[in-house]
């Protein structure tokens, strides 16, 4: 089913978590959170509208990382239910699109739901001291869209709020499908 994120609580903080990634490491929001902020993407390896993304989300990470900003991907959903979604098939999704940014498994949806999160891709923008600040799209190419002329909306909102702690006022929500919620 197709979603589009809601209104956020700008400059509320991050929810604590921490997630182990397909190897058993340790990730905490301590960790990952960079000196000037903080991006958290729910993501999965089957949703198509994250697959779409994914060349463009990876090749985001290195101006995100330049800008001070942490990055963390989770997967929240039920693999039980969506085997593609499952923990061993992580590495591999992760290894096809270059990802470098840690991809960590919310075996019990707990982060998802404190985040607010209710699709794939929704992402989620903190400044180290001033809270969340985007809630947004990662760009303007609409799904299987060209990515000529494409317009990073995703890393122009993180280095503002690397800059200024402060994300833009006008931000379009993310669009994808709904997280696949255990029953």
């Amino acid at each position: 089913m197709l979603l589009d994120t809601p209104e956020a609580a700008f400059g509320a903080p991050p929810p604590d978590f921490a997630l182990k990634d397909p190897h058993g490491t340790v990730f905490t929001l301590d960790n990952v959170m960079g000196p000037n902020g903080l991006l958290v993407a729910f993501i999965c390896n089957h949703c198509p509208y994250v697959v779409d993304v994914m060349p463009r989300l990876a090749g985001d990470l290195p101006a995100l990382e330049a800008a001070g900003i942490g990055v963390i991907c989770i997967n929240a959903n039920d693999y039980t239910a969506y085997p593609a979604d499952a923990p061993d098939r992580m590495p591999g999704f992760a290894a096809q699109f270059g990802m470098t940014a840690p991809y960590v498994i919310d075996e019990d949806q707990s982060t998802a739901r404190a985040y607010g999160a209710v699709c794939t891709p929704d992402f989620f923008g903190y400044g180290r001291e001033s809270g969340l600040q985007y809630r947004g799209r990662l760009d303007n190419v609409g799904m299987r869209g060209s990515a000529e002329g494409r317009v990073a909306e995703l890393v122009m909102a993180m280095e503002t709020v690397a800059k200024t702690g402060k994300g833009p006022v006008d931000q379009i929500p993310s669009m994808g499908c709904s997280i696949k919620w255990k029953v």
